[in-house]
C-alpha cells in the first residue's frame, strides 16, 4: 500500500527550525515508513509577493486533494494586507472544531505543579463562526461594526463532535461555556444546541457555566472541569488562559477538525525575535503532531513518541525557555536527540501512554464534494414579517431623530416603537444620563390591527426609501417571528 500524504507548511519565523526538528523525531520513530509529507507554499513569504490569502493556489488545491495538514506557526500581516492565514484556513476548509488538550507535563514547573495540582482538560472551540467571520463595517464617523454570526447547524457541527470527542476518550462530564446571559440570542442558541446535540450521548453528564466564571475557576479550581466547548471567540480566550496553566502556548497543542480537511498547527506565535538561533521549543508542535498521528489511525506510533517526550522532559531535557535552571539549556536539535534517546522508554513519575501497535494509518479521506454545501437545522418554519430595525447614522438629539421618524412613517403600517444608541433604549423612555453617538436604532413595528403576514419585505423596503430621504441609513434588519417566536432582541433598558 502507498503512503498517506500529508501537506506540510512549515511556517514563518521558528516555523521551519521546529518542524524540520519534529519530522526528525517522527522519522526516528518509524512514521515516514507510513506517512509522506508534501510542502506547500503558505505564509509571509506568499503574502510578501501581494497574494492576500497567504497560500498559492497550488497549496489550496494540495490541501483540498489530501485533506490533511501539518503547520507550524505564520505571521498575519498586521493591520492592512490579508487576513490571517490561521483563520482563513480553517474558514475555507471548513476545520469546524478546534480541539486542544492541556495537561500537566514533567519538567514543566508552574504554579499548579509545584503545588501538585495535575491538569487534565479538553477545549472545543468552535472555529467558523462569530466575530471571526471578521464582517466589520465603518457606519458613521464615530462607530465601527462588527457582526456576530452564530447559526444552529454550526453549532450543531461543533456539539456533536465534542461529544463524540468525550465518549472516545473516557470523558464524563461535558460543559457548555457560554454568555447566553447577555447575548440571549446567539449564545443562547449555541446553548440550545448543546442541551439538544446532548440528547443523542444519554452516558454523558452536560454542564453548563458563564464565561467570565468559567475563567475564574479554571485559574481558582481547573479540575472540576474535563471538557467544555466554547464559541469561538470565548474558546481562542479561554483555550490560551488554559495554557498558561500548563506552562504556555510552548506546551498547547491544536487540531482543526472538519468534515474534509483537518489541520495540526502549534497555535504560539512565530517568534521573530530567535528565528534562526536554533533555540526554540518544538515540543507544541509534537503534540500537535501527535494528534495528528492519533487522527490517521496511527496510535501506537503517538504512543511511542510520547512517552518518549514525556520521558525527556521528566528528566531535565529542555530548551531555554522553561524547565530546571540547573539543567543545561538545550537547542532544538539537542532537545530532539534527548527525545530521540529516549525511544523505547517510558516515563516514571507520571502514567505512561498506551503503545498499540505500530501499524499504519487507518485514516480514510471522505469523498470530495461536488458543491458547497447547504446545512440546516431547522426547516418548515413558519416565519412572518412584525417590522425593521433601521439604523441611521446622525448627530441629531433624540427628541428630533423620533419626530421626523414619526412623521415618515404616520401613513405607512408600522409604528415607531423605539430608539436606542449602542444597544440602550434612549425613546420612549431613558434617562438624560445615557450619552449617544452619530449611530441610532430605529424600530419601526406593525401598527395595532395590521395583521402578521398580510404582507412580505416590500412594506419595510418603501419605508426604508422614505427614511434615506431624511438620512444615511447605516443598514437594514428585518424583524420577523419564527412559528410564532420573536426574532429579534429588545434594548437594554426596555
Amino acid at each position: 500500500m502507498s503512503n498517506l500524504t500529508i501537506a506540510l507548511a512549515k511556517g514563518d519565523g521558528i516555523g521551519p527550525e521546529i518542524m524540520d526538528a519534529t519530522i526528525e523525531l517522527f522519522k526516528h520513530a518509524g512514521v515516514s515508513k507510513h506517512l509522506d509529507f508534501v510542502p506547500v507554499e503558505m505564509g509571509k513569504a506568499v503574502f510578501d509577493k501581494g497574494n492576500s490569502k497567504g497560500m498559492t493556489d497550488e497549496a489550496i488545491k494540495a490541501v483540498e486533494e489530501l485533506g490533511l495538514v501539518f503547520k507550524g506557526p505564520m505571521e498575519t500581516p498586521k493591520g492592512g494586507g490579508g487576513k490571517s492565514i490561521n483563520v482563513t484556513l480553517r474558514k475555507m476548509f471548513n476545520a469546524y472544531a478546534n480541539l486542544r488538550t492541556f495537561k500537566t507535563l514533567p519538567g514543566v514547573h508552574t504554579v499548579y505543579s509545584k503545588a501538585g495540582v495535575n491538569i487534565d482538560l479538553t477545549i472545543v472551540r468552535e472555529n467558523i463562526e462569530d466575530t471571526y467571520g471578521g464582517v466589520e463595517h465603518r457606519l458613521s464617523n464615530d462607530m465601527i461594526q462588527c457582526k456576530r454570526l452564530i447559526s444552529a447547524p454550526g453549532s450543531d457541527e461543533v456539539h456533536r463532535f465534542a461529544l463524540q470527542t468525550a465518549r472516545k476518550l473516557g470523558i464524563k462530564k461535558v460543559h457548555c461555556g457560554h454568555k447566553a446571559n447577555i447575548m440571549k440570542m446567539t449564545d443562547g442558541l449555541f446553548l440550545e444546541r448543546f442541551k439538544a446535540m446532548g440528547k443523542d450521548f444519554p452516558e454523558l453528564e452536560l454542564g453548563d457555566v458563564i464565561v467570565d466564571a468559567l475563567c475564574m475557576n479554571l485559574v481558582i479550581k481547573p479540575g472540576q472541569y474535563a471538557m467544555v466547548v466554547l464559541p469561538n471567540l470565548q474558546g481562542d480566550i479561554v483555550s490560551d488562559l488554559c495554557a498558561g496553566l500548563v506552562g504556555g502556548l510552548g506546551f498547547a497543542p491544536s487540531a482543526n477538525i472538519g468534515k474534509h480537511v483537518s489541520l495540526f498547527e502549534a497555535v504560539h506565535g512565530t517568534a521573530p525575535d530567535i528565528a534562526g538561533k536554533g533555540i526554540a521549543n518544538p515540543t507544541a508542535l509534537i503534540l500537535s503532531g501527535l494528534m495528528m498521528l492519533r487522527h490517521v489511525g496511527m496510535l501506537g506510533h503517538a504512543g511511542v513518541i510520547e512517552n518518549a517526550l514525556l520521558c525527556a522532559l521528566e528528566q531535565g531535557v529542555r530548551t531555554g525557555d522553561f524547565g530546571d535552571p540547573s539543567k543545561p539549556v538545550l537547542s532544538t536539535k539537542q532537545f530532539i536527540a534527548g527525545v530521540v534517546d529516549r525511544l523505547g522508554s517510558k516515563p516514571a513519575s507520571v502514567p505512561g501512554v498506551a503503545e498499540s501497535g505500530l501499524g499504519g494509518p487507518t485514516f480514510t479521506r471522505a469523498s470530495k464534494p461536488v458543491h458547497q454545501e447547504v446545512i440546516r437545522t431547522f426547516t418548515n418554519v413558519v416565519t412572518q414579517v412584525v417590522g425593521c430595525d433601521i439604523y441611521i447614522d446622525t448627530p441629531m438629539s433624540t427628541g428630533t431623530v423620533a419626530e421626523e421618524m414619526q412623521r415618515i412613517c404616520a401613513d405607512t403600517p408600522f409604528r415607531l416603537t423605539i430608539i436606542s444608541n449602542r444597544g440602550t433604549q434612549v425613546w420612549p423612555t431613558g434617562t438624560i444620563y445615557t450619552e449617544c453617538v452619530d449611530y441610532y436604532r430605529t424600530r419601526f413595528e406593525l401598527r395595532e390591527g395590521v395583521l402578521p403576514g398580510s404582507f412580505g419585505q416590500s412594506r419595510c423596503v418603501a419605508l426604508m426609501d422614505r427614511v434615506a430621504e431624511k438620512f444615511t441609513i447605516c443598514s437594514y434588519e428585518l424583524l420577523r417571528t419564527f412559528d410564532g417566536i420573536k426574532g429579534f432582541s429588545l434594548a437594554q433598558g426596555q
